[in-house]
């Protein structure tokens, strides 16, 4: 579906086009046409591929879809895969976005995705000195609005995991049971794959947006290396932020499990307690009831009493004891 395609030169707004006015508007000089397509049909990208000269290897990508992060050079075209990542019900949902950037035209296609950009075409208006250089800079308007709309994300995974790291620790009953730790194994994975979603988006386009600052880049984006390096220091921040999150998840996992193995163990030392109690009484009891005739006890007018406050009396030492030492 086309959002817009609009002329510009120098800077500046010409007109709103019609789709077969592109290929007259792009031979003029100092002009590039910038298009916006959403979930593009295979002839939208088709009758695109006409009017833009486009490489069929980049349109064959943008028509299959579900492509890595890259950048890739044709001859003097350069073609540029980014992922979309929303928030839809603390569900992390994945979109793309394909940029087709040509020294006279910039086609930008996102699939899959409800994020609008239309806030990057107003801006890049508001700014004449910085569209003059025409479709470098919108390709590099495109990509930080993509980036900078990582960081709300990284903020909400970051969130999550410290709830989830203060329910490990809470010592309310239901964190404490079972099934609490459970539910926080669960969040805690659940968790990992949306960080892992981000650092897919995050990794590639790191590795690819070296190609366009410094040494050899594209003549199409050579006035702007700066600005593509900003873009290169914004996923290096965020690249170390996933991994550190990524590293905290998995400490975070292996406390959950600690701290339901200290509380079994906890369990374990207070049974044994009982038990060890219970056993001396019944070793009293048994003794006691041992049927022989020469037991001085068993004739012995206090000896029931004396049998009874004995078995308690060495209950309550080992009863005191145990909880003393933290058993109990």
């Amino acid at each position: 579906m086309l959002v817009n395609c609009v002329a510009y030169r120098r800077g500046q707004k010409l007109a709103d086009l019609p789709i077969r006015d592109i290929s007259e508007y792009v031979k003029q000089p100092d002009t590039f046409v910038w298009v916006a397509l959403k979930d593009a049909t295979p002839e939208e990208l088709a009758e695109m591929k006409k009017e833009f000269d486009l490489h069929e290897l980049a349109v064959e990508d943008a028509r299959h879809g579900h492509q890595r992060p890259k950048i890739e050079e044709y001859d003097n075209s350069v073609f540029v895969v980014m992922h979309l990542l929303e928030m839809v019900n603390d569900e992390l949902c994945l979109g793309e976005m394909n940029v087709f950037v040509g020294p006279n035209y910039v086609l930008s296609a996102r699939n899959r995705s409800q994020q609008a950009f239309l806030g990057v075409r107003a801006r890049a208006e508001h700014e004449p000195h910085l569209l003059q250089y025409g479709s470098g800079f919108v390709l590099y308007a495109l990509m930080d609005a993509v980036v900078d709309r990582y960081f709300p994300i990284m903020d909400a995974l970051e969130t999550e995991l410290e709830e989830i790291e203060e329910q490990i620790f809470a010592r309310d009953e239901n964190s404490r049971h079972a099934d609490g730790a459970r539910r926080n194994i669960e969040r805690l994975y659940g968790l990992k794959q949306k960080v892992l979603l981000l650092k897919h988006a995050v990794a590639p386009l790191l590795d690819a947006v070296g190609k366009l600052h410094g040494g050899r880049v594209p003549q199409i984006c050579d006035n702007m290396q700066e600005y593509y390096r900003d873009i290169s220091d914004h996923l290096l921040r965020l690249n170390a932020t996933i991994d550190t999150t990524r590293d905290t998840i998995a400490t975070a996992i292996q406390v959950n499990l600690s701290m339901v193995t200290i509380e079994e163990s906890e369990v374990t030392k207070r049974l044994a307690a009982w038990a060890g109690i219970f056993a001396v009484a019944t070793a009293f009891a048994g003794i006691w009831g041992m049927n022989f005739e020469h037991m001085p006890e068993l004739t012995w007018r206090y000896g029931y009493p004396l049998a009874l406050g004995l078995m308690a009396a060495v209950c309550g030492i080992l009863y005191w004891r145990f909880r003393k030492s933290g058993w109990l």
